[in-house]
Parts: structure tokens; C-alpha cells; sequence
């Protein structure tokens, strides 16, 4: 039985399943309490099985949409820890956290309309032909 734990300590398995926890945990936050967390995952989601059943994207398109839907949700997720930091930080309004705030919600926004950009260029391209 020492021979498992020192295997799995070279391997820093018990700190990757701890970690692993943490992230899981942080996600299931997210998707709870944060609605455009809900909105953005169902809305990839839905895109990605249609680009890869009913127009039939190619691989590279399927992986160009994945890259672009995770870049989505990734500013996202940014966005949400910035808010939870400042909020943190500050009880009352503050005129430069709201100008923080606002321009984490650009990087979203950014981000957003990149995905539509990407999702209109793979779609029309199919549908017209």
C-alpha cells in the first residue's frame, strides 16, 4: 500500500483529482447562479450538434466552432471572477470598478460577436451551397 501512495505522490495524482474538485466546483457555481453562464453553454452546445448533424461541417470547421465557442465561454468566466473580485473589494459604487467591470463585459462582448461572425461564415457558406 506504500508503494501506491508513493507512486501516485511522483505523480502529483492526489493534487490533479484535488484540483480537478476545485475546477468541477467552480463550474457548477457558474452554471447555478450565473444565467448568461447557462445561456452561453446551451447556446454552444446547440450550435456545435447542429454544425456537426444538419449542416455537416467538416473537421476543421467543427474544430474552428469549438475554438470559438470556448473562447466564448472562457471571456466569460473571466468576466464573472473580475465581478466577484471587485464586488469583494468594494461595498459601495465605485466610478473605476464599474469602468473595470464594463470593460470585462467588452471582452465578452468582443468575443460574442467573433462567434457570430465565425457561426455565419461556416453556416451561410453551407446553407447557399
Amino acid at each position: 500500500m506504500a508503494h501506491n501512495k508513493l507512486i501516485r505522490r511522483i505523480l502529483g495524482l492526489r493534487g490533479f483529482w484535488e484540483s480537478l474538485k476545485f475546477a468541477l466546483r467552480g463550474m457548477l457555481y457558474l452554471f447555478a447562479y450565473h444565467r448568461n453562464m447557462r445561456i452561453i453553454f446551451t447556446t454552444g452546445i446547440i450550435v456545435f450538434f447542429i454544425g456537426l448533424f444538419i449542416i455537416k461541417l467538416s473537421g476543421l470547421e467543427l474544430a474552428v466552432l469549438c475554438i470559438t465557442i470556448t473562447v466564448v465561454f472562457i471571456a466569460e468566466i473571466f468576466n464573472t471572477a473580475i465581478e466577484l473580485v471587485l464586488d469583494m473589494t468594494q461595498n459601495k459604487y465605485h466610478t473605476l470598478i464599474k469602468l473595470i467591470k464594463d470593460i470585462a463585459a467588452g471582452v465578452v462582448l468582443i468575443a460574442s460577436l467573433n462567434a457570430l461572425a465565425v457561426g455565419l461564415i461556416l453556416f451561410i457558406k453551407k446553407l447557399l451551397v
